[in-house]
């Protein structure tokens, strides 16, 4: 039954995501403005800015200080014919102005004459024609208010986005049978992540990461990715695209933490906590690249509301297996003699769980602040357990997941 209500929700919002075909073949990398209808006019108490596109782009909103400006990056915007006379209506904005930001993206700046906040953005995108409508509404705060909350979003994975095309369709599904596992060894490159006596945990969970991938693969009919394999950075939606075009059955992140008292200790493993989904959703939907929102479905074109409630279906099947996977792997670290922490079962709003079409786990397996779970994380011995537990929870949890399949896709 609950299979059957799935379908019956998914039906209509499928054949609504479905209807813009000729949005997505005739995407270009230069969205136009509509300069005639666009427009930044002051409301009753605030700002609203209009921006017609002809067609959707990524985008970002944010505020910056002293001196006080709204900044909307996008995918590249063909500005031509716009001017500051033609689009600023507003008193409260003292300036207005907009050009090139690095090479296939655009950047517009608002010059703010008094303390405004966002209290909202969004993007729709119309049935008809595919063109896109942008809408950013400021309201008043106080200067404190504003100050404590501007600054340009602490996305360092803004940069893969940037470097991406928003043209590309996703690629269609396959089902060869083989189960597809990516494991991300955290951090990396300019990002260390935990340290303590030398060790740093990117160099840790990369060795870990190398050695479980290995045993996956020998314990054959396993297909096993990995988001790094050395020493590089890598931007958190980049990892998530990585599993994407991997076709990934489930997304293992490892990392080991480090507190300042050494008494913490043992394995945790942490799904999207089920407040953070809709969150999730939502973040991706602003951010992320249409096209690689869900994998198979290209939703180019598709407006935040589509996409955000297309992603949040999706996770009606991904979320539980999600928590199967965690509960198998804290059976599987148990059973092969793997320290587990007091509360090894958690959940946490976490960036690298966000996708929405395949199950998403973190495994903090130990503290670097901890004697004696750092002192197993150094050797080969002392991560064999670690490994071993990891590899039989995978295949605990594909032989229960291949069990439920009949029941989930009748």
């Amino acid at each position: 039954m609950q299979a059957r209500l799935l379908s019956r929700m998914i039906g209509p919002v499928l054949a609504i995501a479905l209807a813009f075909p000729a949005v997505a073949q005739e995407f270009s990398g230069l969205a136009r403005l509509d300069v005639a209808q666009s427009q930044v006019r002051d409301t009753w108490g605030g700002v609203e800015l209009e921006l017609f596109l002809s067609q959707p782009v990524p985008y970002r909103v944010f505020t910056l200080d002293d001196p006080r400006r709204l900044v909307l990056d996008f995918r590249e915007v063909d500005w031509r014919g716009a001017t500051r006379a033609a689009l600023l209506n507003a008193d409260r904005v003292s300036d207005l102005r907009f050009g090139a930001l690095r090479p296939g993206w655009s950047r517009m700046v608002l010059d703010l004459g008094e303390p405004l906040r966002v209290r909202a953005a969004g993007m729709a995108v119309d049935a008809t024609d595919g063109t896109a409508h942008i809408t950013v509404t400021l309201e008043g705060t106080d200067a404190d208010s504003f100050t404590a909350t501007a600054g340009a979003p602490n996305d360092p994975d803004w940069e893969f986005l940037m470097a991406a095309d928003p043209t590309s369709a996703a690629a269609p599904p396959q089902d060869d049978g083989i189960l597809t596992i990516v494991i991300d060894p955290g951090h990396g490159g300019i990002d260390p992540g935990a340290e303590r006596d030398g060790l740093q945990e990117a160099d840790l969970m990369l060795q870990l990461g190398r050695e479980v991938a290995e045993a996956l693969t020998r314990a054959g009919d396993i297909n096993v990715v990995l988001t790094r394999d050395s020493d590089t950075f890598v931007p958190l939606e980049e990892r998530i695209t990585i599993a994407r075009a991997a076709r990934a059955d489930a997304f293992i992140s490892l990392h080991a933490d480090a507190l300042e008292a050494d008494d913490a200790t043992g394995a945790s493993i942490y799904t999207l906590t089920d407040a953070a989904e809709g969150e999730a959703s939502q973040r991706m939907a602003e951010r992320h690249d249409r096209a690689d929102l869900l994998a198979g479905l290209d939703l180019s074109g598709q407006d935040d509301t589509v996409a955000t409630v297309l992603m949040d279906l999706a996770r009606i099947e991904t979320a539980p297996k999600g928590e199967r996977l965690a509960q198998a792997l804290v059976a599987g670290l148990g059973d092969t003699g793997a320290t587990l922490n007091s509360r090894p079962r958690r959940e946490a709003v976490l960036a690298v769980l966000n996708a929405a079409d395949f199950p998403s786990v973190l495994v903090e397996v130990g503290f670097l602040s901890n004697d004696r779970d750092r002192a197993a994380l150094v050797t080969p011995e002392g991560r064999a357990n670690l490994v071993a537990g990891i590899v039989l929870a995978v295949q605990r949890w594909a032989t229960a997941e291949a069990a439920l399949d009949p029941l989930v896709r009748q």
